[in-house]
C-alpha cells in the first residue's frame, strides 16, 4: 500500500512586513487549525512513517503539530520550500517508506493535489490531501488514479 498524504501549512503571521518570507510563523488561527487538523486526520486512521517538511518556519510548525499527533518524526527538507509538484512528489518518492505526509506550499500544494485527484482542488492552508493506493507501488502514483481521496480541512 502507498499512502501519500500532501498537507498545506497553516495559516502564516503577516504583521511583520519585514520579516522574510521564509521566517514567517503560524499565527493564531494556525496555531489553533495544526493541531486540530492533524488529530482529525488520526482519527481516520491515517499514520505516516515519517513526516517531510519544508525547511520554512511555517511548514515547520505545522508539520511538528501533525508530528506530534501521529508520534513520528518530522524531517526538514529544502527542497521542499516552494516546490513545484514533480518536486513535492519526487521528495516523497525516495523518502524511502510507503506512508509518506509532506507539508509544503501552494501553488505547487494545489497543483500536485489537483492533478493526482484528477479534478480542480484548492488546497486551502491547513488543508489535508491523502491519496491510498491499495496493491500500488510508488510507480503507481501519478500513473493510476488513487483508490481512494480524502480531503481534510480546517
Amino acid at each position: 500500500m502507498i499512502q501519500l498524504i500532501l498537507a498545506r501549512h497553516a495559516k502564516s503571521d503577516w504583521a511583520d512586513e519585514g520579516l522574510d518570507d521564509h521566517d514567517r510563523p503560524l499565527n493564531d488561527r494556525g496555531r489553533r487549525d495544526a493541531p486540530a487538523v492533524a488529530r482529525t486526520v488520526q482519527r481516520a486512521g491515517v499514520r505516516p512513517a515519517v513526516i517531510l517538511s519544508s525547511t520554512a518556519l511555517r511548514a515547520k510548525q505545522t508539520a511538528d503539530a501533525f508530528a506530534e499527533a501521529f508520534e513520528v518524526e518530522a524531517v526538514e527538507r529544502r527542497e521542499l520550500y516552494l516546490a513545484a509538484p514533480d518536486g513535492l512528489l519526487d521528495a516523497a518518492r525516495t523518502s524511502g517508506v510507503d506512508e509518506v505526509m509532506v507539508v509544503a506550499h501552494d501553488p505547487g500544494m494545489s497543483s500536485l493535489v489537483s492533478r493526482l485527484a484528477d479534478r480542480d482542488e484548492r488546497m486551502v492552508t491547513c488543508a489535508v490531501a491523502v491519496f491510498t493506493w491499495h496493491d500500488g507501488t510508488w510507480d503507481d502514483v501519478d500513473a493510476t488514479a488513487p483508490d481512494e481521496f480524502d480531503l481534510y480541512t480546517p
